[in-house]
């Protein structure tokens, strides 16, 4: 018979919690671990054609052209962008103001699950200020996007001269 007075529920009610937290445990440890994505992967973007095209004026800033695909599970948005070797980065967009086709630096752009977004001469780019002068035609720079929540995805974009097709 079992003891249900004073000590006695005590005894019984911290034995029942005793089981169930050893069987969460249990259970937690036969689940396989997760694995987090490398440092400068952010999960679900892919990108592809990534090239940096060199100014045609020594000095002027660099444009970072590529195509852009999200696939995660919820939505983000590209908040800035870095460019190995320049001094500054901006994300632009071509936009209409005052009747004309004007460059200019936009906000955040919002992306949502399986969206393409190219980022393309006429349209949005990178611009790159201050690009250093070792980043020649041929080579490769590194380019990091920073997404909503301060993540950056790294990728490498083909540095091409300005003559060369973009």
């Amino acid at each position: 018979m079992l003891n249900t007075t004073g000590f006695g529920k005590i005894k019984l009610v911290y034995g029942a919690l005793a089981a169930g937290m050893a069987m969460a445990l249990a259970a937690c440890e036969s689940e396989a671990p997760v694995e987090a994505a490398p440092e400068g992967v952010v999960p679900g973007i892919e990108i592809e054609n990534a090239r940096l095209m060199l100014p045609p004026v020594s000095g002027n800033p660099a444009a970072v052209y590529f195509d852009l695909t999200y696939t995660g599970d919820r939505g983000l948005s590209i908040s800035g962008a870095e460019v190995e070797g320049a001094e500054k980065t901006e994300v632009h967009d071509t936009m209409e103001y005052e009747f004309k086709m004007q460059m200019g630096e936009t906000g955040p752009v919002a992306m949502r699950q399986g969206e393409t977004v190219s980022f393309e001469p006429g349209g949005k780019h990178i611009m790159a200020f201050g690009l250093d002068e070792s980043i020649t035609p041929g080579s490769t720079v590194e380019v990091a996007i920073r997404v909503s929540g301060g993540d950056k995805h790294k990728f490498q974009a083909e540095v091409k001269a300005a003559g060369d097709e973009r």
